[in-house]
């Protein structure tokens, strides 16, 4: 008949039809690429093991990154962005807050604008995915003071794996370690009493020179506590070296939270030959280390240029072209990028 259907045919195109929709519904959706892992989240809780500091996983560590200068003179640069730009373009994967406590304005008198540059820094390495280091940036003992400072930081950041405790910048030259040693272990004893896991490092007598002194007693009954060498490279030689090749074969701990290439003063000319030596001794021994200083001083170790004189034009906060960098800034910034993060 001339209107008969054609069952047969029929079904076989929706049998097509059937097919082809099931095939769609069982494709994978086109969802967007998952984003790298940051260097905190491949990386996660830090330990010490030995002489060495590892990650979640066991891996021996090597942190690399920059000290900002003194909060109190330097404070503009305590930003979300310019931590951030550290970390994308110079490959810091760790940052420093030097929260200085002494001088006039500093944490003793002024605790808000140390909180506030402290924060900045520290939620801005979080967000990037970065290691800090919260720096009590002291000369002399002020246990109550930062005993107080600690429990509040602690207690903020008590559950981030990024966070290390920096408890005393650099004891004074004539300081002896049985005082030092003591203000260390109630310091510790506040932190751990609320953050028991993360990394706290621990100050030495002589601006952190005396690291052989610690290693003939140091401080007993606490976990993943790692001890400070502090040099300046043209100031600093192999003796320095020696005391910290002592160190570790007693078994202790070392990083480097503070280092540069000039004198000891911050200025003079940099020592290329000793600062090679030096990283080169760092590497050999995977120690980490942040370079002093991100800050705008009429001085060597000052990585922007500088505009505490009259006349200067300061140079941006972040997004740096290599104009806006002093000789300093650019051999670390260098250095940084040779690595990666």
């Amino acid at each position: 008949m001339k209107h008969t259907m054609n069952y047969t045919r029929v079904a076989a195109i929706a049998l097509v039809v059937l097919c082809l929709g099931l095939s769609a519904c069982d494709k994978p959706k086109n969802n967007p690429p998952a984003e790298p892992a940051t260097f905190v989240e491949q990386h996660g809780q830090l330990a010490v093991q030995g002489t060495n500091l590892v990650d979640k996983n066991g891996e021996i560590l090597v942190l690399r990154g920059v000290s900002f200068g003194w909060h109190v003179w330097f404070s503009k640069f305590y930003t979300k962005e310019t931590v951030a730009w550290l970390n994308s373009d110079w490959k810091a994967n760790i940052v420093r807050a030097a929260i200085g406590v002494e001088p006039d304005n500093a944490y003793l008198q002024n605790p808000e604008l140390a909180k506030t540059s402290l924060y900045n820094v520290v939620d801005g390495a979080i967000e990037n995915g970065q290691y800090v280091i919260i720096d009590w940036h002291a000369h002399y003992i002020h246990t109550e003071e930062a005993k107080a400072f600690f429990t509040q930081v602690a207690t903020k950041y008590k559950d981030v794996p990024n966070v290390i405790y920096e408890i005393f910048n650099e004891p004074w030259d004539d300081m002896p370690w049985a005082d030092v040693k003591a203000y260390s272990i109630e310091v510790i004893k506040t932190i751990r009493a609320i953050d028991a896991k993360n990394i706290i490092l621990v100050g030495n007598p002589h601006w952190d020179q005396d690291v052989n002194v610690v290693a003939d007693d140091p401080i007993t009954g606490y976990d993943n506590l790692m001890y400070t060498l502090h040099f300046y490279a043209a100031t600093h030689k192999q003796e320095l070296r020696d005391k910290g090749n002592y160190a570790l074969s007693k078994g202790l701990p070392i990083f480097v939270s503070e280092c540069a290439g000039m004198e000891a003063t911050g200025d003079g000319p940099v020592n290329m030959t000793e600062w090679n030596a030096w990283l080169k001794w760092m590497a050999d021994r995977n120690l980490s280390w942040a370079a002093w200083s991100l800050s705008s001083k009429t001085e060597t170790c000052s990585m922007i240029v500088a505009d505490d004189q009259p006349g200067d034009t300061p140079a941006p906060l972040s997004n740096w072209k290599e104009s806006d960098l002093k000789e300093w800034g650019k051999i670390v910034r260098a250095e940084l990028r040779s690595y990666g993060l």
